[in-house]
């Protein structure tokens, strides 16, 4: 926070563009965050504007090819400029797994251990652990 604070000073950006852009950014974040089913029709044309919750979704594959795809949760012209876009996960949405293996078990779910994680050195990184 403090980073894009100071970014902003030095871009003197207007106090009304900062804030109209916090709260569109948050909103399309909380959007394509939502797990929420569109039509295919409505997502098909939404994703040329904007990032669609299924669009994310596949960034949050456990295939590192879906991994490393759909970065953007604004805007998806990132994605297709950058070689990045992928339309759909290979197994279909229904067949997909999300998340990350170490994190499966109910107990890595709770609140104390969630917060711990960054901190962990038994973590996979892409195939290997940080330790």
């Amino acid at each position: 926070m403090f980073i894009k604070l100071a970014a902003v000073l030095v871009l003197g950006a207007a106090p009304i563009a900062v804030l109209i852009f916090e709260v569109v950014l948050n909103a399309t974040s909380m959007f394509n965050h939502g797990n929420v089913r569109l039509p295919a029709w409505l997502d098909h044309g939404l994703r040329l504007i904007v990032v669609t919750p299924d669009m994310h979704r596949v960034h949050h594959s456990i295939d590192r090819r879906e991994t490393d795809s759909n970065f953007g949760f604004n805007v998806p012209w990132w994605d297709r400029l950058f070689g990045t876009y992928r339309d759909q996960p290979a197994l279909g949405h229904d067949g997909m797994t999300l998340g990350i293996d170490r994190f499966r078990e109910p107990r890595e779910l709770w609140v104390d251990r969630m917060l711990w994680q960054p901190l962990r050195g038994d973590v996979p990184v892409h195939g290997r652990t940080t330790s």
